[in-house]
């Protein structure tokens, strides 16, 4: 039975872990036992990606899976492990502040240190301006502050795979920053510029925003030991880490239909032993 670690402890650890010389890698989850598995090879913080939860759940990315569900799945996913959980919300699930307020109080009853928010309106596929998404970090920080329940704000925005009529790599670039600056001053505590690929634009994030900088790991990104040098503090997966589990067994579904494939499977490393290990970890 390991030593149980306060949600006031987690919550302190979390915000420190992106305060080191290393950033902190975080491949994201979608369950309690991928949960367990990265606790087990000694990850100090876990983290869910919203596609991967909805898409192992038969529902699309976008705020489809009902916010009931994903509190649920995210109180589970806490409550076994013992290590900062950090999830992520989309935008809220919410179009107004009184509804925002009402569902951050809800979150923070599941055992969650942290959140991925995102600055694109869901109605519309647009981006909220700075202003508007600016007051609703206020309004987590606000709600977080009443309930004496720390929030790690990941302040993610869209503006290279969203931001309309910013048409040059220096548009985006000008409006990621004014957004990131914005973004610090109600609260956030990291800095989220999803899709920023080229290595030039991320280290001048980086230098302008003074803050945590979280890049995402897709097809044109720097190596991790160049966004290190550069002083990335997070480095996530988004749903790459699902990817990689599905592809895995596609081909080996597709090597069973050729009735091929049973070496790997009666030389599978990973036994129900092994699995039944994590799950009982707590008990």
């Amino acid at each position: 039975m390991q030593e149980q670690v306060t949600r006031e402890e987690k919550a302190e650890q979390f915000k420190q872990l992106h305060h080191l010389d290393k950033p902190l890698v975080l491949p994201n989850i979608w369950d309690s036992l991928g949960a367990l598995l990265l606790e087990d090879l000694g990850y100090p913080a876990i983290a869910s990606a919203s596609a991967s939860v909805a898409f192992s759940r038969g529902y699309n990315d976008g705020e489809h899976i009902p916010f009931e569900e994903l509190l649920v799945i995210l109180e589970r996913i806490t409550s076994n492990v013992n290590l900062p959980v950090t999830a992520d919300i989309e935008s809220g699930y919410a179009d107004n502040e009184k509804r925002l307020a009402e569902n951050i109080r809800q979150l923070l009853q599941t055992g969650v240190v942290g959140i991925n928010f995102e600055d694109t309106e869901k109605k519309t596929g647009t981006l909220y301006s700075i202003d508007a998404q600016s007051k609703r970090i206020e309004v987590i920080k606000r709600v977080t502050k009443d309930a004496g329940m720390p929030l790690f704000i990941n302040a993610r925005t869209d503006v290279y795979v969203r931001g309309k009529g910013l048409d040059t790599p220096e548009a985006k670039l000008e409006e990621t920053i004014k957004r990131g600056l914005a973004y610090k001053n109600a609260g956030a505590d990291c800095f989220f510029p999803l899709a920023i690929q080229r290595e030039s634009d991320i280290k001048t994030v980086v230098e302008k925003l003074q803050m945590p900088v979280n890049i995402i790991l897709i097809p044109g990104v720097p190596s991790i030991d160049t966004l290190q040098k550069i002083g990335v503090k997070r480095i996530s997966l988004g749903p790459g880490f699902l990817k990689i589990a599905i592809k895995a067994m596609k081909n080996l579904a597709t090597k069973l239909q050729r009735h091929e494939g049973l070496d790997e499977i009666t030389g599978n490393e990973i036994t129900s032993d092994y699995l039944i290990s994590l799950v009982s970890r707590k008990e």
